[in-house]
């Protein structure tokens, strides 16, 4: 589905009920990184002035970090005679397999230098079982562990998330989805993702997805 079909939500005002998640700011999704996304850097001055409104507008801000071990399955290094990008799938594992990357402790996983960090009120990592992926913000794609979010947003009284950050189609799509399914309502900021496409035509799926499952599309000009 293109971006250009999508029905922008407008004249949204940000309460303290309200959940900014940026998503995956790290330097190894950044150019340059070891799973570098196109133009992922260019996102983050758009993601500073959203931080910045919601601080502003009482909402809280939240960070998600992946953080994987070595060993991760996820890793085609971890696989004999498999390569980065090529299809796999396994239990909690797929559909492509990955470069090393957002590894516990490296640069890489680091938030990138120009991200403004001091908005956040709570960090959440992911990816930390190297036995199953973990692309949603809420829990890994068992369905068997979940990161504490889902608690943390229900304490806090939040009723409504906003999603931005990387990858459009990978963590921030999955992140929606349970938002989705834990009854949340989710909006997704449009202009403020970028995705990786991996395998063709990914992007537009997950954007037809989250469009049938009520997930809402909003852009940086959507807040009053």
């Amino acid at each position: 589905m293109s971006l250009t079909k999508l029905k922008i939500k407008d004249n949204i005002k940000i309460t303290q009920n309200d959940a900014l998640l940026i998503v995956d700011m790290q330097y190894d999704f950044m150019p340059g990184g070891s799973l570098p996304i196109k133009e992922g850097d260019k996102i983050i001055g758009l993601v500073n002035q959203l931080g910045e409104h919601f601080n502003k507008e009482k909402g809280i801000i939240i960070l998600t970090q992946d953080w994987h071990p070595p060993n991760h399955l996820s890793f085609a290094s971890n696989h004999p005679n498999k390569s980065p990008g090529e299809i796999y799938q396994s239990k909690g594992i797929g559909p492509v397999l990955w470069p090393d990357h957002c590894v516990q402790g490296t640069n890489g996983a680091s938030f990138h230098k120009n991200l403004r960090t001091d908005y956040a009120k709570k960090i959440f990592r992911k990816g930390i079982d190297s036995r199953t992926d973990s692309y949603s913000a809420f829990r890994d794609q068992l369905k068997d562990k979940e990161t504490g979010l889902r608690e943390y947003l229900i304490i806090q009284n939040i009723k409504r998330v906003f999603i931005c950050g990387l990858a459009l189609d990978y963590c921030c799509y999955y992140t929606a989805m349970d938002g989705i399914e834990f009854s949340f309502d989710v909006f997704f900021i449009i202009d403020a993702t970028k995705g990786v496409d991996v395998p063709k035509g990914h992007i537009s799926s997950a954007i037809k997805n989250m469009k049938k499952n009520g997930v809402k599309f909003v852009n940086n000009e959507s807040f009053q």
